[in-house]
């Protein structure tokens, strides 16, 4: 069985890697810290694969676009 890591870990790694990411680039991003096949799941969904996490995270705002990509902001992880 896969583990389950929660989208918080995630926004995480991206601020602590810095710069900014593409789509791809933050899927080889993903699966190079927590794994091709972990499981993802937030406050309100479960069970997604990293592709279904991205596309999560970008409908609720997640992310902020730049000419270079996107990245997250500290302010837009929940704290809990």
């Amino acid at each position: 069985m896969s583990q389950s890591v929660h989208g918080h870990d995630v926004m995480h790694m991206m601020l602590e890697l810095g710069g900014q990411f593409t789509r791809d680039s933050l899927k080889s991003a993903i699966e190079t810290r927590f794994g091709a096949d972990t499981r993802f799941h937030t406050c309100s969904a479960e069970d997604m694969t990293a592709e279904q996490l991205i596309d999560f995270l970008q409908a609720k705002g997640k992310f902020v676009a730049s000419d270079a990509g996107f990245n997250t902001l500290e302010e837009h992880i929940c704290q809990h």
